[in-house]
């Protein structure tokens, strides 16, 4: 079976391709600027040329159908014809309380995911114009939908509910969702592979470090926890994410500063974390350059975002009455080396002991980066929520095949 994973956006639509029968990549790449008369498509064909166009596209329609052709295209395609993708599967941001697994497309599925549109405006609408385009280039393929805020609907409602009026819980759903669920997952199962033991029995936090960034306590092979929120700006400090704050804080800055619901939505999400307060940039890496260089701003701005994580990780240790197994993922936490030093120094108390020698090392597959002699086990896994994606896509479609 081959498999084609679409991650849309507003104006963006990401795209791999998967030989399931030994779960090959066969050509990944993206669609930028939809809606322009200059969106950019690359195209990444295994063990062949990258091709990048620039060309008209303006809807998400016709982005399907360009990647359906370059698929199919004679010198860089990687099938000869349409009917040789099985199955799509689709990234979704947002399943609401509605769906605590990966689900086959169906007229009522996508009523829910419109009726989620208001918890994600940013990300529902967007996968939706995803769906509808491959229905549209794609009729008779199968496509399943796998939602990122899923893996979190094992958390019991002392983790999940607010101390608010629960008529707003209610009337509106307002609780703790979480994120980042299909790369939490992905890691957790691929970490108690790596360390041989059942994922049922260990006390597991998993950090999703990237420019985004989120937390999960697993426990008992499910999420008890996490970081991220009814939305993805509570938590952590990210990078452009102000992550936990006193709530107080928003009306009191929207009175002083006459700011608008909108503007100060924006301040929160897009002009805060690391960028506010290094002044620098989003980017760890630059922000580790230029705290190597003695930049005071970057200094403070690598150690409030290390701090966070290290409070983060205590609390989950607390929550789950010890720990286990501590994993890195994402960009920064598979790729920064000072990131993962400088929590790892700071939580010994829990038995974490880091091997700077492992934790050095640049690689791209599993590895412990802590002492033999640790109590806690320490990874840096590398994230696949595309893989994951088909494998959910792949499983589904073949059940709905035999039954």
């Amino acid at each position: 079976m081959k498999v084609l994973v679409i991650n849309a956006g507003s104006s963006s639509l990401k795209y791999q391709f998967f030989n399931m029968s030994n779960e090959s990549v066969l050509a990944s790449g993206n669609v930028e600027r939809i809606g322009m008369d200059s969106s950019i498509v690359t195209h990444y064909p295994v063990d062949k040329p990258e091709v990048r166009e620039v060309s008209e596209i303006l809807d998400h329609v016709t982005a399907v159908k360009r990647v359906a052709e370059m698929l199919t295209h004679p010198e860089f395609g990687t099938i000869t014809h349409l009917n040789e993708i099985d199955a799509v599967g689709h990234r979704v941001v947002h399943g609401g309380e509605a769906f605590s697994s990966s689900v086959l497309v169906t007229q009522a599925v996508k009523d829910e995911i419109r009726r989620l549109f208001d918890l994600a405006p940013l990300h529902n609408p967007a996968h939706m114009m995803g769906i509808t385009a491959v229905e549209t280039t794609l009729p008779d393929v199968p496509q399943v939908v796998v939602f990122d805020t899923a893996f979190h609907q094992t958390m019991p409602n002392t983790s999940y509910l607010y101390p608010i009026p629960t008529v707003l819980y209610r009337r509106h759903k307002v609780r703790r969702y979480g994120f980042h669920g299909t790369s939490h997952s992905y890691v957790s199962d691929q970490a108690a592979e790596f360390l041989q033991k059942p994922l049922e029995s260990l006390k597991m936090i998993t950090c999703h470090i990237g420019n985004g960034a989120s937390l999960a306590a697993i426990l008992d092979g499910k999420s008890l926890d996490t970081s991220m929120g009814m939305t993805p700006l509570e938590g952590l400090m990210m990078g452009t994410r102000s992550g936990d704050l006193d709530p107080a804080i928003v009306p009191y800055v929207m009175n002083k500063e006459e700011l608008t619901l909108s503007e100060v939505n924006s301040m929160l999400n897009k002009h805060s974390g690391m960028l506010a307060v290094s002044g620098i940039s989003s980017d760890m890496r630059e922000v580790t350059e230029a705290m190597n260089e003695g930049d005071k701003n970057a200094k403070l701005a690598f150690d409030m975002y290390t701090y966070r994580v290290k409070k983060y990780i205590g609390a989950y240790a607390a929550a789950m009455n010890g720990l286990d197994t501590l994993v890195f993922t994402a960009g920064v936490g598979e790729n920064s080396v000072v990131f993962r030093q400088a929590v790892c120094e700071g939580i010994s108390f829990l038995g974490v002991e880091l091997d700077h020698a492992r934790n050095a090392e640049r690689r791209k597959d599993a590895r412990e980066i802590s002492t033999e002699g640790s109590r806690v086990k320490v990874l840096v896994v590398p994230t696949n929520e595309e893989l994951l994606i088909a494998r959910d896509t792949y499983r589904i479609v073949n059940q709905v095949k035999l039954q």
